[in-house]
């Protein structure tokens, strides 16, 4: 799923009003400003293109808010298979859904860097982050470790703060008409929602304050509402409200995305470990090196092979080689492959309510893309289990026609 020039320009305008504020506010306001501008650069701008595509996928042809005829493929002001027509059913133009996907990404902007302020990160891509620029730069001045981390963690607050009020200021101005806008920012404020629950259930698993392990199902829960909501379902639903869906094509969309979010989340997991670093640009030994708490690891947790593996579960200096190691434990007890598998399941479901009505073929074809684009990623960036090239090897070397000589 490519990004969306168009929200990224919306974006781009938005950010440079925004600065004008520091000629009254000062530098404090500026640089605040600045490094949340450079935060929202450097992205792939999935959400807004997820977003876009809905949108073209639902909006009619012209996109000039008149209603499709009745009993037409297309969404807006139809009677027809995706169910009666809203009464707000006609799509907005598309300038305003760009500036919705905008929004998106300042909302991505502001959970990434509150989430780099709760992990105690400073760097995100190799470059330092918000924090890590206002610790750095407290540093410079001769500050100690816990002033400058304290500086940092403030500015990174502060800016995440400015992502989120700046995502619902660029919703509520989108352009749309009121009763979708209304929808919109109700849709938004849910998402924020269901993320933080999300997001402070990873942090307790993660701390190990809960009073039982974590399930798969509870990892899977927290995939839900960390990724699904945020990353799938609200630009679905987004791009559908903005497009004058109707009302069971908007739920419909909601059905689909998490699903997909879920299957989404469980695959990028799985890169976490077993993922090819050049491809993906990750480390394969954060994740065990934290600890964290996925299916993967949930599922391992329930296997005879768990003592073994244990040690080497957020062990802070774990090696490459001991990480090999672990690998080969998580293969062993089939965790990697249960994980496989749930994801396929939740991806499967995906596609299968996207091929029923209400959801129209256009925007099904979209879906089917998507799904198709995660799983060719994932196997190009996956390394191979170790337990397939074992058994290969195994395999004797077919005997050449004719020859009846084995090898």
């Amino acid at each position: 799923m490519s990004g969306a020039p168009e929200a990224r320009r919306e974006l781009d305008r938005f950010l440079t009003a925004g600065s004008e504020r520091s000629s009254d506010l000062g530098d404090d306001h500026h640089g605040l400003w600045s490094a949340l501008a450079r935060a929202t650069a450097g992205g792939k701008g999935f959400r807004p293109g997820l977003l876009m595509a809905t949108y073209e996928a639902l909006a009619p042809t012209n996109a000039t808010g008149a209603d499709r005829p009745a009993g037409s493929d297309g969404p807006a002001g139809s009677d027809g298979p995706e169910g009666p027509a809203d009464p707000t059913g006609i799509a907005a133009p598309p300038d305003s859904a760009a500036r919705v996907g905008a929004a998106l990404e300042l909302l991505h902007t502001a959970f990434v860097v509150h989430d780099d302020v709760i992990d105690g990160d400073e760097k995100r891509r190799g470059t330092p982050n918000v924090s890590g620029t206002y610790a750095a730069a407290a540093r410079d001045r001769g500050a100690g470790t816990v002033t400058s981390r304290r500086y940092g963690d403030a500015a990174g607050i502060l800016a995440g703060d400015l992502a989120l009020v700046s995502a619902v200021r660029m919703v509520a101005g989108c352009g749309a008409p009121a009763p979708v806008v209304t929808e919109l920012l109700d849709l938004l404020e849910n998402t924020v929602h269901s993320t933080a629950a999300g997001e402070l259930a990873d942090v307790r698993l993660g701390l190990g304050l809960s009073t039982t392990p974590c399930t798969v199902d509870e990892a899977v829960r927290v995939a839900e509402l960390k990724t699904a909501v945020y990353s799938f379902q609200l630009p679905l639903q987004a791009g559908a409200l903005v497009a004058g869906a109707s009302r069971q094509v908007t739920e419909a969309l909601g059905e689909i995305g998490r699903p997909l979010g879920i299957g989404f989340q469980l695959l990028d997991d799985l890169l976490g470990v077993f993922g090819d670093s050049a491809r993906t640009g990750k480390s394969v030994l954060t994740d065990l090196r934290e600890g964290k708490h996925t299916a993967l690891m949930a599922h391992a947790r329930t296997t005879a092979i768990w003592p073994a593996l244990r040690p080497l579960v957020g062990d802070r200096h774990l090696t490459e080689l001991d990480a090999g190691r672990a690998r080969e434990l998580l293969e062993q007890c089939e965790a990697r492959s249960a994980t496989e598998e749930l994801a396929d399941r939740h991806l499967n479901e995906a596609l299968t309510r996207a091929s029923r009505v209400p959801v129209p073929p256009a925007l099904a074809d979209v879906l089917t893309g998507l799904v198709g684009e995660i799983r060719r990623t994932t196997a190009d960036s996956l390394r191979p289990s170790r337990l397939d090239l074992a058994q290969d090897s195994a395999r004797p070397e077919p005997v050449p026609a004719g020859t009846g000589v084995a090898r």
